[in-house]
């Protein structure tokens, strides 16, 4: 059938060359190579299960009165119609909360899969010459996920998604000069507004997906020209690859790999609970659910701004406020750090060779180590973001709670560089020894009285 299928195409297209060449593509068999398939799988999923929830969802900021069953204790209340959809979508339609909280986790997982892909190529080296063009077009990526969750889980109208989005448009404005154009663009006004769910809807469904296949697609065709990378071993050399052909080998396990994530995201959906929004009310400006907290991936900013310092500057007749500092200059700083490392890293240790091998990440201690304190930094404002609930849960006053963490954002990352390098330093004096050292064997009586060779380990 698929020899029948290729002849068909050949006769009308003529690509049976192109074709057969494809199908012997060698991929490489290290699983972490896997971690970028995630994602695109993510993303299939994501629009799949997206498409679903179109059909009865209602982006609208209408005020309505709910009349369900499914949640009394909310009964008579006036709320939008994109909220009543939602309860409705989740309680009244076959299979709604399933794919619903499917869905949500998917965002979760996309953003996970790229920034633990982004992270293996980064401490391995695979962004150096000629990849830098793939290393930009991955962190966008990151970046239209982060925005896509965010808009996505603003859409229900609920007191969270309200909290969230009235601190985003602050964001927004606090921006210098053209603040108030990036919140009327994003928001239609103020917040809530009768565009408001209307734009995030648009945002959500269209622009940002249209842009992440687009990406994705030149992710690939960059990727597929400039072939892949792989880790220094037998018989492999910087102008070659080593791995199983795309079809069969690497085709059966790609695929088992999407089904994989399909029946996991499935399970997420029906098992564990995600985004309550039935819990939290609908919106209203002077309420804010408490305990709960953003998406992981946006929580970072939540403690960015928890622990940002109290400032506030009149400069060339413009306010820039306290918000701005760490809501969108911090922000700002990390990810051009993260977008001009190739060529920080070029600098600071000049080599304008082309690379197919990866480093194993001991191997450059500078580049380890910074990555080790810029995911530490992260990791302290992730936890930041939550500072209310661990004061809820250790009975110490969240005051204390932020300032210990005030403290360690200047003080974890430099000791999470130096233990980093120090480890990444004695890795190498290892390896060394191990080369100057090479492995001895002896020659051992065996018990039928024959001689056996038994290594002598390395001190």
């Amino acid at each position: 059938m698929i020899r029948a299928l290729v002849t068909w195409m050949d006769e009308r297209l003529g690509g049976a060359p192109f074709l057969r060449n494809a199908l012997k593509k060698a991929f490489p068999d290290h699983w972490s190579f896997m971690l970028g398939e995630v994602a695109m799988y993510c993303f299939i999923f994501i629009i799949a299960s997206g498409t679903y929830l179109t059909f009865f969802f209602h982006p609208s900021d209408a005020r309505v009165v709910y009349n369900g069953t499914a949640i009394p204790s909310l009964r008579g209340r006036t709320m939008s119609d994109a909220y009543a959809s939602v309860l409705k979508l989740s309680f009244e339609t076959q299979a709604g909360l399933v794919i619903r909280q499917a869905h949500h986790w998917c965002a979760n997982v996309f953003a996970a899969a790229i920034v633990t892909h982004m992270s293996r190529i980064y401490f391995t080296g695979a962004f150096r010459k000629p990849r830098e063009i793939n290393w930009v077009i991955g962190l966008t990526l990151l970046l239209l996920v982060i925005g896509d969750g965010f808009t996505g889980y603003s859409l229900p109208g609920d007191a969270l998604s309200g909290a969230g989005l009235k601190i985003a448009q602050s964001i927004a404005l606090s921006i210098p000069v053209i603040g108030g154009w990036v919140a009327f663009l994003a928001f239609g006004g103020n917040v809530p507004s009768a565009e408001t769910t209307n734009r995030l809807f648009a945002i959500h469904i269209l622009f940002i997906p249209l842009l992440l296949g687009a990406l994705i697609a030149a992710h690939l065709a960059v990727l597929w020209r400039q072939k892949h990378t792989q880790f220094p071993g037998e018989n492999r050399r910087e102008n070659n690859v080593v791995g199983s052909p795309l079809w069969p080998n690497y085709t059966v396990r790609s695929v088992a790999l999407m089904l994989a994530t399909f029946g996991l995201l499935l399970l997420l959906g029906g098992l564990v609970e995600i985004n309550p929004v039935w819990l939290y009310g609908p919106y209203d400006p002077w309420t804010v659910s408490s305990p709960a907290q953003p998406d992981w991936y946006v929580g970072w900013l939540d403690g960015s701004l928890r622990l940002g310092p109290r400032l506030a500057l009149r400069v060339g007749g413009h306010t820039i406020t306290a918000l701005f500092w760490a809501g969108a200059a911090l922000p700002g700083c990390i990810f051009a750090l993260i977008y001009a490392w190739p060529w920080i890293e070029r600098r600071l240790q000049p080599d304008e060779r082309e690379h197919e091998l990866l480093d194993v990440p001991w191997a450059n201690p500078l580049r380890t180590a910074t990555g080790v304190a810029v995911l530490t930094f992260v990791a302290l404002l992730l936890f930041a973001g939550s500072d209310d609930v661990q004061a809820r849960l250790t009975h110490i006053s969240v005051q204390q709670i932020t300032w210990a963490y005030r403290i360690a954002v200047w003080v974890l990352p430099p000791l999470a560089f130096a233990l980093a390098w120090r480890v990444c330093r004695e890795l190498q004096a290892r390896h060394a020894y191990e080369e100057d050292h090479p492995p001895r064997v002896v020659l051992v009586r065996t018990d039928e009285g024959g001689y056996d060779e038994e290594p002598v380990p390395v001190p």
